[in-house]
């Protein structure tokens, strides 16, 4: 989808711009595969905040997506393309040869009219979903299994696309849109192509108004703060945070902390690590 720059016709339009979704159905989503949303604002079971910032924001509805695509050997078609303001990629809805639909993550080249299949092997075209196994090293994936059976969990935001770079054994080894090489069973389901919406990141808010209606909330920084609220906090003027290192609220370190425990049982299916990414002035 190509990006829609706004003129400058106020200061919400400055530097802001669009997804164009016009190639997008326009109507209202399929009744049967909605359900009501309840808004948690960032917080945990216990009724706490765990993540702040988070709340408000324009009302939204979840579609039922079909992550496992387990409907094997029933050829289905693209009925249409539709917009998803629970996630960064589109949906496909697809029609099944059985009359059944379903919504499911749409791939960049989809168009209405195309027919897919979810099978062990099926031909490599964009859309069809079979095991790692039978895909030729070099393909992009995307929608996942972590463990066969289970359903996607895997590269699902927009434009992302893994590599499965080889199989070996019981693994296949797939390279993740960060750059880490990890084992997956080769049992385990994916979906050959890349996620739609590739210019996703691209988009331009340009307004607070707009993050706002996205559910964020405004941000302040702790060097504005006073030391009662903040280890930043203090000094008269615009004072520098005075300490070795950028620290949290709560006083634990922040900015480039691991926070992968270490020994997890999933270290042994990494092979190679993401590199760290370069921090800029």
């Amino acid at each position: 989808m190509p990006i829609k720059i706004y003129k400058t016709t106020r200061a919400a339009r400055k530097r802001s711009s669009i997804i164009d979704r016009s190639a997008l159905y326009k109507g209202k989503p399929l009744r049967v595969l909605v359900r009501a949303k309840q808004r948690i604002s960032g917080r945990g079971a216990e009724g706490k905040i765990t993540v702040r910032h988070r709340g408000g924001g324009a009302k939204r509805s979840l579609r039922v997506i079909d992550f496992a695509q387990e409907k094997q050997g029933i050829p289905g078609t693209v009925e249409r393309l539709e917009y998803d303001p629970n996630r960064s990629a589109f949906l496909a809805l697809i029609l099944y040869a059985d009359g059944e639909r379903r919504y499911r993550l749409a791939w960049s080249s989809a168009v209405p009219g195309t027919t897919i299949m979810t099978d062990a092997q099926t031909p490599e075209i964009p859309g069809n979903r079979m095991q790692l196994q039978h895909i030729t090293p070099g393909l992009s994936v995307f929608n996942v299994e972590l463990r066969p059976q289970r359903g996607g969990r895997l590269v699902r935001g927009a434009g992302t696309t893994a590599i499965l770079m080889d199989v070996k054994g019981n693994y296949a080894q797939l390279k993740m849109p960060s750059g880490e090489i990890r084992l997956i069973p080769k049992e385990s389901y994916a979906t050959l192509g890349q996620v739609s919406n590739p210019d996703q990141w691209l988009e331009r808010l340009g307004s607070a108004g707009r993050v706002r209606r996205l559910g964020r909330r405004p941000q302040v920084r702790g060097k504005v703060m006073n030391p009662v609220d903040h280890p930043h906090g203090g000094g008269e003027g615009n004072q520098p945070i005075g300490l070795k290192a950028p620290k949290t609220k709560w006083g634990k370190p922040a900015l480039g902390v691991k926070t992968r425990t270490r020994g997890k049982y999933s270290d042994a299916m990494i092979i190679a690590r993401r590199q760290k990414k370069k921090r800029t002035k």
